[in-house]
């Protein structure tokens, strides 16, 4: 299924997205209103959410609602570094070393952002994106193996890893450059696992004002799914809504020659296959 959050008649509700439109969880008599309620609740809210949902038409077409973030504060946004061999390359050229282990970096969670949202600048003078598959985690899990890792998947949807980057270096961290507020922009919806039977064979792109500037597929990522998950699950604990963004390819603007940054006006389409696509307009 597809799960988004929306505002409809300024009401913020959750649903299922169809072909025709979107059920609205409020008018199936579901328990559970919104997406977080659900994702921690397990499979059995997800079955009894597919039952509820049969024989049910659509309440309003998708034109006519606002989609928001999916999950508007999850519990941890976490982002690994350098997974894409052509990204670790172009980086290269810009000075920055190849890692000997995953790199991973907190966005803090007031950068989330809707789908459609607006990017605000901020002060930064080098405003620059990234398009990455996000991962949303179903189920608290520590200490994950080969065996299991995949059950603690709920679902993906598509990240904007906005990036300032002349504040991401002020820390080894990233973390000041990553976590600009609006520069988190998630969805459009979650596509539960179910869904996707290969998430390491999806073709992401990335258009500024319409050009293609990142082209890919995940089956290009250096550390694959599992093994991000099980090396953060070593450490500490995964828990339900947690959201990790599993890295972007090459073709960011700081790579460009010369490098070309974000302005006021720019819209940037982040768009994976199997999952559909988030577009954000720039603002001063």
């Amino acid at each position: 299924m597809k799960l988004a959050r929306f505002e409809f008649n300024n009401e913020i509700s959750c649903g299922v997205v169809t072909d025709n439109g979107i059920i609205d969880f409020k008018k199936i008599d579901f328990p559970h209103h919104d997406l977080q309620s659900l994702i921690e609740a397990g499979p059995e809210a997800l079955a009894m959410l597919k039952e509820h949902c049969e024989g049910v038409a659509a309440h309003y077409p998708l034109t006519d609602v606002t989609l928001l973030a999916p999950i508007p504060r999850p519990g941890k946004f976490l982002a690994i570094g350098m997974n894409y061999k052509k990204h670790v390359e172009e980086a290269s050229k810009l000075g920055v070393d190849e890692r000997k282990h995953q790199t991973w970096f907190n966005k803090q969670i007031t950068c989330v952002n809707d789908p459609f949202g607006k990017i605000e600048k901020g002060v930064t003078e080098k405003l620059d994106y990234e398009v990455e598959l996000g991962v949303v985690i179903g189920k608290r899990s520590k200490k994950l193996t080969a065996d299991n890792v995949r059950d603690a998947i709920f679902g993906y949807l598509i990240v904007n890893d906005v990036s300032a980057r002349d504040w991401q270096f002020h820390t080894l961290t990233f973390t000041m450059g990553k976590s600009f507020d609006t520069h988190g922009p998630i969805g459009p919806w979650i596509v539960t696992a179910d869904e996707i039977e290969n998430p390491e064979n999806l073709d992401l792109r990335c258009y500024v004002n319409g050009e293609l500037r990142q082209s890919n597929n995940t089956s290009q990522m250096i550390h694959g799914i599992n093994d991000q998950l099980i090396y953060l699950s070593t450490a500490f604990t995964l828990e339900p809504g947690d959201i990790i963004a599993t890295g972007t390819p090459e073709g960011v603007g700081v790579a460009m020659e010369p490098p070309v940054f974000l302005q006021p006006g720019d819209v940037v389409k982040c768009e994976i296959d199997q999952i559909g696509a988030i577009e954000n307009a720039v603002v001063a």
